[in-house]
């Protein structure tokens, strides 16, 4: 698995696992937007991606690891020790689909809960949530307030320039 081997190499090298595209499967070549989500005896260890697809979904899965194990500011990075009883989940995401609300009451009824990530941008600042996150906070309520939250904003904030998207995921791992 990419992921791991990137993890790996990172442990070894302070480097990403550098894959060449052509080496994999048309689909692993493809430009996908992706997160990996590492766990460590099942708590969460690291989680970063990203949210456009640029690179070769083979590329973004080593990097996206990477980051998860070393560059996640919540954590640590990984130790040697860990690796072994490390999980890996990858999360592909769909392309972005802007999410209009003209109110926070119009966003939390069009939310899917379950199946929608959410990326909130507000000027400078931004967060997302995945849809595996309505697993801990499974009302649209609760998963708004926590993404202003990670995204600096007060809880209770509202504004005309909040902007929304939305997308799903395919997942692996």
């Amino acid at each position: 698995m990419v992921a791991h081997a990137s993890v790996d190499h990172g442990l070894r090298t302070g480097r990403p696992l550098e894959v060449e595209p052509r080496d994999y499967d048309p689909e692993l070549r493809t430009p996908r937007a992706t997160f990996v989500t590492l766990h460590l005896e099942e708590k969460l260890r690291g989680c970063t991606g990203s949210l456009e697809a640029v690179n070769p979904l083979v590329v973004d899965v080593a990097q996206s690891a990477h980051r998860s194990a070393f560059a996640d500011p919540r954590f640590p990075p990984v130790e040697a020790n860990e690796l072994p009883r490390l999980s890996f989940h990858i999360s592909l995401l769909s392309p972005l689909a802007p999410l209009p609300a003209t109110s926070e009451a119009e966003l939390r009824a069009s939310l899917r809960p379950g199946i929608d990530g959410l990326v909130l941008r507000e000027g400078a600042r931004s967060g997302t949530f995945l849809p595996s996150v309505w697993e801990s906070l499974p009302s649209p309520l609760r998963f708004l307030e926590e993404l202003k939250r990670k995204a600096g904003l007060p809880v209770d904030y509202w504004s005309p320039t909040l902007r929304f998207e939305r997308y799903t995921v395919e997942e692996f791992g």
